[in-house]
Order: structure tokens, then C-alpha cells, then sequence
């Protein structure tokens, strides 16, 4: 939980935020137990009023550089940042994260090179 610790502290440290949470979401991914690489950030700040998506993220980026650029640090950011109007809009909620489809580029190769096969097979004038 050390990168997750960083992550709240740092964050804390720089914005005024009324809600912050900080989920690991690692352990949906197809990595070791007990990683530290997915997390979702949800948080609430009224320095976010007026500011474009964009901005907001690029904020986060730049105070977590250190935790992004690190060879096994955070692979994945999941960033829900609202003002305190954006927030109650939500109901107060943020999205839920998308289930991991598993697998690694690797494991696409023998799939890609089977649609491939199949694909040049059907082109031989046999119709589906």
C-alpha cells in the first residue's frame, strides 16, 4: 500500500478537496497479488470550477509524475475529478470502473493471426 499512501499524501498536499478517494483497483487486472498499478482517483475540489477536463488531469499528471514514470509504478489512472456542482449533479457518485478483458498484447498475436487465416481462407470465394 506504499504507492497508494504516496498517492493520497501527495494529493492532500496539494488540492483543498472535500472528497477524496483512492481505490486500488490492481487486483481486476491480470497482475501479481498485491500490486500496486490500477488505482481510481474520485475527487472533489472547488479548484476545479471552471476548469476543463483536460486541465484537471493534466494537474493530477504532473503532481504524480514521479508515481507514472517509475519502472513498476502506476500503469493505469482512473480519474473522476469534479467540482462541488459536478459532484452533486453525479448524485454523488462516480462511474464504476470497466471489468479487465484480460489477457496481454501478446496473447492477441495467435488471435489476430487467426482471423487473419480465417479471413484470407473466406476470400477463396466461399461465401458465410
Amino acid at each position: 500500500m506504499k504507492i497508494q499512501r504516496t498517492i493520497e499524501a501527495k494529493l492532500k498536499d496539494t488540492f483543498d478537496a472535500s472528497i477524496l478517494q483512492i481505490e486500488n483497483e490492481s487486483h481486476k487486472h491480470s497482475v501479481p497479488a498485491n500490486s500496486e498499478t490500477h488505482f481510481k482517483v474520485t475527487m472533489v475540489s472547488s479548484e476545479f470550477a471552471g476548469q476543463m477536463k483536460v486541465k484537471r488531469h493534466q494537474t493530477i499528471y504532473k503532481v504524480l509524475s514521479e508515481e507514472l514514470e517509475m519502472a513498476g509504478g502506476v500503469h493505469a489512472l482512473a480519474l473522476h475529478l469534479y467540482s462541488p456542482e459536478e459532484w452533486e449533479a453525479t448524485g454523488q457518485e462516480a462511474p464504476a470502473s470497466p471489468n479487465c478483458m484480460g489477457g496481454s498484447k501478446a496473447d492477441m498475436q495467435p488471435a489476430a493471426s487467426s482471423a487473419q487465416k480465417t479471413s484470407s481462407e473466406n476470400q477463396g470465394g466461399e461465401h458465410l
